[in-house]
């Protein structure tokens, strides 16, 4: 495909760039796109012509079907349409604003329309023509109202009758990219098609190049939609595929043969019983660990449901069998918090574990690589620290990840790397819809913690507004005077420009010791040192603070079981998972608890999500809701789960395309496992590309 592009000003195109543009030809050689634009371009990703012809509307506005003045939904963006009246002369406002007006109307009602600072807003329109006006309408039905609308006429709604709205930057308007992306659809060929021709009969699915150009520019919506299920349809088998891969590459033969063991002596060792739950998870690890390939399996639980024994019933049984166990946490106090428990649970049976992080000083950190290198340390317990160089393992059996939401594909395999083919077990409190879930872990097993320990008492949740901050110092006050401990969580450190924002610096010295100013409370942030965070949860645990004011860093894991409040400022700013999660850790002693929610966001969707969060305890209900409300870009976000972001498709709504994905994913696997034949090595490219973007493949 030979195109031949001119433009004016800029860089001078390079030789090999005169007259032809491939797929990954830089955004910045097409015509009217400088240095300056291809920069905001490359905010939002775009870098090369295929990244643009690839980035697909969010929404239509839909010319088609106007509606008349009097019946157009006040403070709604809509289109009327409605023939110009008047053309009174634009005028120069207090200030030096300009403005434009014409009245306009049909034969029921009038509509005046405003223009600021656009003095050729009314020049192309004629007196006694029909327009189609997009905008907002305002004011009562006597004298209707529009500011800055977009304008089209019949003709051109004739040729376009939907106009795509695209996710933009600063700098970067819509419109702009839309007319950018005009610019390419006639070569909507140069995007190699990576579905084989007998897959597109199969599905009855759009060439790439015809469900690009009908993506941008739908002439009806059953062709918006036809484009919309192709493109769908395609990032799903690839996401699928990458997976796929990734899962037989997880099942090499294993570098830790180990016998099935009998947990019983572990059970036995316990001051209390476990649950049905984790007795049946233990059970499938242990099947695993004694296949000839290697585990992986990821274990989900909800707050609170025991993962941890679990992993413990794992690292005895892989020490047992005579290798080492690594556990990677995502925090230092978390990492401290498992070496301590698991120390616990393993020293009976002469099991030796060592605490390996990043805040260690360099003497102590020779000792524990010496211990781990030569096999005197049966388990490591440690932070991203584990994953450093200088780190080896004598005998690696099996490596554990906690809280894998906060770990990518790529630090699993970091971890992996660590000795040949170990068994993984990773582990997650962040509850996912089980379809979901085989989506996102695609390349684990999947093994559930559906039971609360015995004793465990639902957490009672109240939302209340700023104004009652004096009375809920009050119950707090009262807490701590029969014994037990409260976390306050703010959302920021430091105080935020607007100051809407409850920030943990100045909420404790004005808040928190103002209302409570004859108990111990205690800051921890971030920011902190990680020797000054452990002494700070050291001296909450053992009781010597009654309060811990704190940003999220005590989301995960921390377990004080005294502590029976928790109170969230600002509580709108969070997700329902992580509000969900920062709950959990209060009620994790016998004493009833409380978590309040603290938020003067009347909105009635954040309303709608907080009233939820006090109706139920069900961390898998709180996901579910979280995901139909917020959407999976929200609660995923690459950086959390390392799998790819998807640009179109819809994990909650697309998933019988999913589903049909899935199938042929497999299908295409199970012929062609390292998709080597060359009708799909253009499949193999793009999963390849998704996977790379996404950092999964490194």
């Amino acid at each position: 495909m030979r195109i031949l592009f001119l433009r004016k000003g800029g860089p001078a195109m390079p030789a090999e760039h005169h007259t032809t543009l491939t797929p990954d030809t830089p955004v910045r050689y097409l015509k009217g796109v400088g240095p300056k634009t291809a920069e905001r371009f490359e905010k939002l990703g775009i870098v090369t012509l295929a990244d643009l012809l690839c980035h697909y509307p969010r929404r239509y506005i839909d010319f088609s079907r106007p509606y008349s003045i009097a019946e157009a939904p006040p403070d709604t963006e809509c289109v009327v349409k409605a023939e110009v009246f008047a053309k009174p002369a634009g005028r120069i406002l207090p200030g030096g604003r300009r403005m434009e007006r014409i009245t306009a109307g049909d034969d029921v009602s009038s509509l005046e329309i405003t223009w600021f600072n656009n003095p050729y807003a009314t020049q192309k329109l004629e007196l006694g023509q029909e327009y189609y006006f997009e905008g907002i309408v305002t004011g009562g039905m006597l004298r209707r109202q529009m500011v800055n609308p977009q304008v089209r006429t019949a003709a051109q709604i004739t040729a376009a009758p939907f106009e795509a709205v695209y996710p933009q930057t600063e700098g970067l308007s819509s419109t702009v990219i839309a007319k950018c992306i005009r610019q390419l659809l006639p070569h909507a060929e140069l995007l190699p098609d990576p579905l084989p021709e007998e897959m597109l009969k199969k599905y009855r699915l759009l060439s790439k190049a015809d469900a690009v150009r009908a993506i941008h520019c739908p002439a009806t919506e059953e062709e918006a939609f036809a484009a919309r299920r192709r493109l769908i349809y395609e990032e799903l088998l690839v996401l699928q595929l990458g997976i796929g891969r990734m899962k037989n590459r997880g099942s090499a033969s294993t570098g830790a043969p180990m016998q099935r063991l009998d947990p019983a002596p572990f059970w036995a060792s316990l001051p209390f019983s476990p649950t049905g739950a984790q007795r049946r998870a233990v059970d499938e690890i242990l099947t695993d660990l004694s296949g000839s390939t290697s585990m992986n399996r990821l274990l989900q639980g909800d707050v609170g449901s025991g993962k941890t024994l679990v992993a413990a019933a794992a690292i005895w049984a892989c020490i047992r069998s005579g290798y080492q166990a690594a556990l990677l946490a995502p925090t230092e106090i978390l990492a401290a918090q498992h070496a301590e428990n698991l120390n616990r649970m393993l020293a009976p049976f002469g099991m030796r574990v060592a605490l390996l992080t990043g805040g260690m000083k360099a003497a102590a950190r020779r000792t524990t690589l010496a211990a781990i290198r030569s096999d005197e340390a049966d388990l490591v317990v440690g932070t991203h620290a584990i994953l450093s160089e200088g780190v080896e393992f004598a005998r690696l059996g099996l490596a554990v990840v906690d809280e894998q939401h906060r770990f990518g594909v790529r630090q699993r395999g970091m971890l992996a790397e660590k000795a040949a083919n170990p068994h993984l077990l990773v582990m997650s409190a962040t509850p996912i819809p089980r379809t979901l879930g085989l989506l996102i872990y695609g390349d684990l097993d999947i093994s559930i913690l559906d039971e609360l320990p015995p004793g465990r008492k639902p957490v009672k949740t109240r939302c209340i507004t700023g104004k009652k901050r004096r009375d809920l110092y009050g119950f707090l006050d009262r807490e701590i005077g029969a014994g037990r401990q409260v976390y306050i969580v703010c959302p920021a450190i430091e105080d935020t420009p607007d100051g809407g924002l409850n920030a943990v610096k100045s909420y404790y010295e004005d808040i928190a010791k103002a209302l409570l100013p004859d108990r111990r409370v205690g800051l921890m942030h971030g920011k902190l040192k990680p020797k000054e965070k452990a002494a700070v949860m050291d001296d909450f645990k053992a009781g010597r603070l009654d309060a811990l004011v704190s940003t999220t860093v005590i989301e995960v894991g921390v377990d004080v079981p005294n502590a029976t409040v928790m109170v969230i400022e600002n509580a709108e700013r969070y997700g329902l998972s992580a509000l969900h999660q920062l709950r959990g850790r209060v009620g994790r002693g016998a004493a009833e608890s409380w978590c309040f929610l603290v938020s003067d966001n009347t909105a009635e969707s954040v309303q709608k999500r907080l009233k939820f969060l006090c109706s139920t305890s069900d961390g898998f209900a709180v996901a579910q809701f979280d995901l139909e409300t917020r959407g999976p870009g929200d609660f995923f976000g690459s950086r959390q789960h390392g799998l790819p972001t998807l640009q179109i498709a819809d994990l909650m709504n697309d998933t019988r395309t999913l589903h049909a994905a899935q199938a042929e994913a497999a299908a295409l696997l199970a012929a062609d496992p390292l998709l080597e034949a060359p009708e799909h090595s253009l499949l193999a490219a793009q999963v390849e590309q998704m996977f790379t973007k996404a950092g999964a493949m490194n």
